[in-house]
């Protein structure tokens, strides 16, 4: 029987949203229609076990099917797409389910049992989309991957429909309730890897579907900005823990940073001021605000931050001027967020492509655009205790404004990060992140 969700109410004018800006970027590339490709399972080298599925993020953004390898959309601006879904005759696997729900009457549904099947519904002058495979220069594509296209698809994904949002909202959801889960397991002792454990079982996912690989980090692990070791040990001292986890729904992404002491410390004072820090930098996420002003913000806040816990002993104007922040916050305050957890067109100069790089300085800002209504970012400032960098800044001369002492008595708990995901509203910014956890008290 056909899945209902009222979800799904939102689903045609999301479809149309997207044919009207598919529309408009076939016409400027000077291509007749789009043919999309979910992409196919691929297997080891030398084995015959096959790495998890992911499908192409353009063709998530039609279809809610995740597990299609092997399937296309074909879509000609003034009809319906077509949703050729790839079922094989197997019994060695599991082939996919049928779609089913109310999101499939906006497409016309073909049964594929090869996916070269497909290629009796190629259109004329149709754009190719999707990871190249074999025989596809046979199928008469006019073009694979053209940038002209793509570029003018990733500009405009950078805005969410209301069904993205709503999808983005469940996404929240499932990340906060796991993210609980997780501090209860560290609260009972439990190891990284067992913390781990409780966050898949609470979020229903596998690890193949997760959007990202969880960060999981206890003490000194913390340091590290994509720790994903997952030790199996339990520390004798247990100071701190920092979870970078996330979920996803219909292929929409959450993206959540929490950090926690063990106890009452100075590193409990510290991962409160972040957070502090953290919410005054979602309040700027706003129509028309250039996004690395934000993170600029957040460079003036943690010079602050830092002055205010003892970590330098020169004031903040100075700490920024020299660079001394990026010492302690070394990565950009955060990047787009939607069917990828680092979605595209971050640095895209306009629609039709282009280069706005990250400002002087600050190579690693993934974010460069001007904000728009609907668009979701992160917000994820930090401080950390890296030694390779407090080594650098003792060789370069900005050690001589490092409180060393302090940076000793922190050292051990690592470092603090503190993530949100936030829309972008007329109205003012809506918190994915923090509406989530509320929603999740009990």
């Amino acid at each position: 029987m056909p899945t209902t969700d009222p979800l799904d109410r939102l689903f045609p004018d999301h479809v149309a949203t997207l044919a009207a800006t598919t529309d408009q970027a076939l016409g400027a590339a000077g291509f007749d229609a789009v043919v999309i490709g979910a992409g196919f399972a691929h297997y080891r080298f030398l084995d015959d076990s096959a790495d998890p599925f992911t499908a192409n993020p353009h063709f998530k953004a039609w279809a809610p099917i995740l597990n299609a390898p092997g399937s296309f959309i074909v879509y000609v601006p003034g009809r319906r797409p077509t949703l050729c879904f790839h079922q094989p005759e197997d019994y060695w696997h599991k082939p996919p389910a049928s779609p089913s729900g109310d999101w499939l009457k906006s497409f016309d549904l073909k049964l594929l049992r090869n996916p070269a099947q497909a290629r009796a519904h190629v259109p004329p002058r149709a754009a190719y989309l999707g990871e190249p495979f074999a025989g596809s220069e046979d199928w008469g594509f006019a073009a694979v991957n053209p940038p002209a296209l793509l570029s003018r698809l990733h500009w405009a994904r950078g805005a969410k429909s209301p069904y993205e949002l709503a999808c983005l909202r469940r996404a929240a959801r499932s990340g906060a309730r796991a993210h609980r889960a997780a501090l209860t397991a560290f609260r009972a002792g439990a190891s990284e890897y067992e913390i781990h454990l409780a966050y898949l079982e609470a979020s229903g996912h596998t690890e193949a579907e997760l959007p990202y690989s969880n960060i999981i980090a206890l003490n000194e692990g913390a340091a590290i900005l994509h720790y994903t070791d997952l030790g199996r040990e339990h520390p004798l001292a247990r100071r701190s823990f920092l979870i970078d986890a996330g979920a996803q729904f219909r292929g929409y992404a959450c993206d959540i940073t929490r950090t926690h002491a063990a106890a009452a410390s100075p590193f409990q004072d510290l991962v409160a001021s972040v957070d502090a820090l953290e919410l005054r930098l979602c309040e700027m996420v706003r129509p028309g605000v250039a996004y690395p002003e934000i993170h600029f913000a957040a460079h003036r806040f943690v010079a602050e931050l830092l002055v205010e816990h003892a970590l330098v002993t020169c004031t903040a104007d100075a700490a920024v001027a020299t660079g001394l922040t990026s010492v302690f916050f070394p990565h950009g305050v955060g990047h787009l967020l939607g069917l990828q957890v680092h979605d595209v067109g971050g640095h895209q100069a306009d629609e039709a492509g282009g280069s706005a790089p990250p400002p002087a300085g600050h190579p690693y800002l993934r974010l460069t655009r001007r904000l728009e209504p609907g668009m979701v970012v992160t917000i994820e400032p930090g401080v950390y205790f890296i030694d390779l960098l407090l080594d650098r800044a003792k060789q370069d001369g900005r050690g001589q404004d490092i409180n060393w002492d302090t940076v000793a008595d922190l050292a051990p708990y690592g470092g603090v990060r503190i993530e949100d995901d936030v829309v972008a509203l007329a109205e003012g910014p809506e918190n994915l992140t923090r509406d989530a956890f509320a929603a999740t008290a009990d």
